[in-house]
C-alpha cells in the first residue's frame, strides 16, 4: 500500500495505497465545523488490482488518519501486504497504531529529487516502496471528478455532497471501469467479482 499527503488539488499512489488529497478553500473561522475547509481524500490501493480498497473525507489530521487506517484494516486480511506512503507524520502513527500485526511499511521523504526511502515498520522491501501508481490514479481521478480539478467552478460548495459524488466515482471506477492495462475492472482483478457491472446493478446494490 502507498500513502501519500498532496498539496490543494493534487492527487497522489500505488500498492495498496494511502492517498490524501486536499481541497483549497478560504475564509475559515474558528467556529466553523470539520465540514467547512480543507478537505483531504485519503485513498488506499491496491498496486496490482488497481481496486481502491478503501477511502476517507476528512481533514488532515491526526484522527483522520486514525479513521483511515481503521477503514484500510477492515478492508483488508490478516494477510501481511506492504504499505508505501509519502512522509505525513500522522501515518506512522496510524499504521503502527492499526495494522503493525499485518502491514510492513516504507515511506518516501521528498526532500529532494529523487526522495529518500526508510523503513518505518516491519520488513518492507524498500526496492517496491514507491507512490507512483497512486499518484497515477489521483491524476486520472481528478479528470473524472470536476470536483477535484484545479481552478474551476465545479468545486465542491457542500461536504455531503462531495462525499457522495466521491463514493459514486470510486465504486464506478473499481466495479464498471475496465481498466487499460488489465482490461478489466479492479474489482474482477481483485476477485470480488467475476463480471463488469452496469450502472442499474451497481444502484441496486446501493440500495441495498
Amino acid at each position: 500500500m502507498q500513502t501519500r499527503a498532496q498539496r490543494p488539488y493534487q492527487p497522489s499512489g500505488s500498492g495498496r495505497t494511502l492517498d490524501v488529497r486536499l481541497q483549497e478553500t478560504k475564509r475559515v473561522t474558528a467556529d466553523d465545523p470539520d465540514t467547512v475547509g480543507d478537505a483531504y481524500t485519503y485513498i488506499a490501493l491496491d498496486r496490482s488490482s488497481k481496486l481502491v480498497v478503501a477511502w476517507h473525507l476528512g481533514k488532515r489530521d491526526m484522527p483522520n488518519t486514525a479513521r483511515f487506517t481503521l477503514k484500510v484494516r477492515q478492508a483488508t486480511s490478516r494477510q501481511r501486504f506492504q504499505i508505501s506512503s509519502d512522509d505525513w507524520e500522522a501515518y506512522e502513527w496510524a499504521i503502527e497504531a492499526g495494522l503493525a500485526d499485518r502491514a510492513d511499511y516504507a515511506r518516501i521523504v521528498k526532500v529532494a529529487n529523487p526522495g529518500r526511502v526508510e523503513a518505518v515498520l516491519g520488513n518492507p522491501d524498500l526496492g517496491k516502496t514507491e507512490t507512483t501508481f497512486v499518484e497515477r490514479f489521483n491524476g486520472t481521478f481528478r479528470q473524472w471528478c470536476k470536483r477535484y480539478t484545479r481552478k474551476t467552478y465545479s468545486f465542491s460548495k457542500k461536504w455531503e455532497m462531495l462525499e457522495a459524488a466521491l463514493a459514486l466515482e470510486i465504486v464506478h471506477y473499481n466495479f464498471c471501469r475496465i481498466h487499460r492495462t488489465l482490461r478489466v475492472t479492479p474489482a474482477m482483478a481483485a476477485r470480488v467479482t467475476d463480471h463488469v457491472w452496469s450502472l442499474t446493478e451497481l444502484l441496486e446494490n446501493a440500495c441495498l
